[in-house]
């Protein structure tokens, strides 16, 4: 091996104990490979992180197609980045094929790579980063709303720690003393990098800064509608708080269905989300929230994917700009 330079197929080779056609045979699943060569090559490529290189993409043949995996199909935020994904995909000859997943998104993303796409735009939320390095040496991979320090893939995300802070200094501007922050199981928010670890991260960090530290209170979600049941037991409860940050937008829209259904205001129970997705300015919701442009992000993810596609190796990592959009769901509080 040479010391920083890149991995090429000969190294691949003489790391099988084979040819150099017989890697490119194994890599264009040519006929006659036999299973032993196959797995030698495929254990050298992995062990040695070798990428095929355009050129011999271009034997193998591209399919122009463009995988897209999402965990959530009913998330309107991640609408948003489908919406900016396929608008940065027009003109470029190729397509997308979006395959919703489970949240690790690992069984959809491995069918998109057995439907032989040209690379990945995935969100993923809870894959490790050591099988998405590992993935990403076989395929140009781009993450979203990923902060992962990451060496084979790009990552493009909203500054979620910013937006985090911009909500919570919001909060404490109006007088709020005594926040909540709602969000989704322990396992989304336990993969660090990962967007909700870092809005969740933020939040602590700011009622620690203010010294609010024993009126932290973080509740957890399994599903949308959870939040609601949440909300309900939390505004029953002798702690309840003057305000509630809630990681996504979707979560918010259940909150301010318990805050109204009391007949309460913003005054009563201020509410914050996330994403500004598009029912967020409805009159009827009027959700303060932080836009973090995802249709830029779904545009970005392409852009950054096609130059993997087109030679790049070196990994980026982007962040969209970010703003908080104050409506009428928070206001100073009452007590």
């Amino acid at each position: 091996m040479r010391p920083g330079k890149a991995v090429t197929m000969m190294d691949v080779a003489r790391e099988a104990g084979v040819s150099r056609a017989a890697v490119s045979k194994v890599i264009r699943d040519a006929y006659g490979v036999s299973p032993d060569m196959r797995k030698r090559v495929e254990s050298a490529i992995e062990r040695l992180g070798y990428r095929p290189s355009v050129a011999a993409r271009a034997i193998r043949g591209s399919s122009f197609t463009i995988g897209f995996e999402l965990h959530e199909i009913e998330n309107p935020a991640l609408s948003r980045i489908l919406r900016g994904a396929a608008e940065g995909i027009e003109g470029t000859g190729y397509r997308l094929v979006i395959a919703p997943g489970d949240p690790e998104g690992q069984h959809a993303i491995d069918a998109l790579v057995d439907l032989r796409v040209d690379g990945l735009v995935a969100i993923a939320p809870r894959a490790t980063p050591a099988w998405l390095e590992n993935l990403a040496s076989r395929i140009p991979l781009v993450l979203v709303s990923r902060h992962d320090p990451s060496v084979n893939y790009d990552t493009v995300a909203g500054g979620d720690d910013e937006g985090a802070r911009l909500v919570m200094r919001h909060l404490f501007d109006l007088g709020h003393r005594s926040i909540a922050h709602l969000t989704r199981s322990e396992e989304a928010t336990a993969q660090e990098g990962g967007a909700l670890a870092v809005r969740l991260g933020a939040y602590l960090d700011e009622m620690a800064r203010n010294g609010r530290e024993s009126h932290i209170q973080v509740l957890r979600t399994l599903s949308t509608s959870d939040a609601y049941h949440a909300t309900v037991g939390l505004l029953d409860s002798a702690d309840a708080p003057t305000a509630i940050f809630a990681s996504h937008d979707d979560l918010a829209f259940e909150v301010l269905r318990a805050v109204r259904e009391r007949g309460l205001d913003a005054s009563d129970l201020s509410v914050v989300g996330y994403d500004n997705v598009r029912f967020a300015s409805h009159p009827g919701l009027s959700l303060t929230t932080v836009d973090q442009s995802g249709d830029d992000l779904g545009r970005r993810a392409v852009r950054l994917l096609l130059e993997r596609i087109n030679g790049r190796t070196a990994a980026k990592h982007e962040e969209t700009e970010l703003r908080l959009v104050v409506r009428g769901s928070t206001a100073p509080p009452r007590r």
